[in-house]
């Protein structure tokens, strides 16, 4: 997008809407609820957790999380409920892989080679139905394999930030990283403060999805095709790429947001305390971690 095109869009700053650091996230279908910690009920005798493949896991992810896309992934690994005379039931998934630059991990995790000996976690989704508690033990699990392959630290981001579509609906809740502060995690602060191009869906159009139109790289018809389903034209044959995405993004209503940034946790993997400290951090850690109020302020679900 130009520099014009820019300055031409209308550009709004972000709130963050409190989010109780009692309550675990859980979505189906797109649509976020919640399960307080107070509920427990997890019992590991029903669980498994196994690697999953490309296609599982990619299913899974974009039936139930709000983005309604999937990342690239290196490890994948799926929650099974598992009960007698019951089918197994895929009931969460976690993600893992490759951030869209080298410096997002190494700027963190300086020592650690990224994308093999370091990873993001870019989708971590429970179902409603994983009781309170689900996700220490599936993360504590994720953490076990990851190790075994050779991974010494993962990246997770929480998104404070809600986001509704134009018609109002609530598409993300926004979170501040509950269960990364309740699982050993290392606080490292917030990500840069960036300018969002906000969908009429409410989704994100990153600005590696708006390059790969510009350059027609791999990828691009997805990102084509998903803004003339929001009512943009469809490219005209021989026009410039990058002109066409300034008016798709203009015929669809993109707005510009300020967001400060995610909240920033650290894992480092290792099989004792003295193993994982001893892997060098690249940046502070902060205190204290993100705590926000009063956790009747948080429905039990959004419709």
């Amino acid at each position: 997008m130009t520099d014009a095109v820019q300055e031409a869009l209308p550009l709004e700053d972000l709130s963050e809407v409190p989010t109780a650091s009692d309550w675990c996230r859980r979505w189906s279908q797109g649509r976020p609820s919640w399960r307080h910690i107070s509920e427990g009920g997890f019992d590991p005798r029903h669980y498994e957790v196994e690697p999953l493949d490309e296609m599982q896991a990619k299913r899974f992810v974009i039936e139930n999380h709000y983005a309604g896309s999937y990342p690239s992934a290196t490890q994948r690994f799926g929650l099974y409920r598992v009960r007698a005379g019951e089918p197994r039931q895929l009931c969460g998934v976690a993600v893992y892989g490759t951030p869209a630059g080298a410096r997002v991990l190494t700027s963190t995790l300086p020592d650690l080679e990224p994308n093999r000996q370091s990873l993001v976690c870019s989708r971590f989704v429970l179902l409603d139905e994983c009781p309170g508690n689900s996700e220490s033990w599936f993360l504590a699990r994720c953490h076990e394999a990851l190790l075994a392959a050779g991974v010494l630290g993962v990246l997770s981001f929480a998104d404070p930030v809600p986001r509704r579509d134009t018609h109002g609906k609530l598409i993300a809740i926004g979170h501040i990283g509950t269960i990364y502060k309740a699982t050993n995690s290392v606080y490292t602060g917030r990500a840069a403060a960036r300018t969002l191009k906000l969908l009429p869906d409410g989704t994100i159009l990153h600005d590696r999805a708006a390059q790969k139109v510009r350059r027609q790289e791999a990828g691009h018809r997805y990102v084509e095709e998903k803004l003339m389903a929001l009512g943009a034209p469809a490219p005209r044959a021989g026009c410039d790429p990058a002109a066409w995405l300034q008016e798709a993004l203009e015929a669809v209503g993109v707005r510009q947001l300020r967001h400060r940034g995610a909240h920033r946790y650290v894992f480092r993997l290792g099989r004792n305390r003295r193993e994982r400290e001893r892997i060098r951090l690249g940046r502070p850690e902060m205190r204290p971690t993100p705590m926000l109020p009063d956790p009747e302020e948080l429905p039990r679900s959004v419709s």
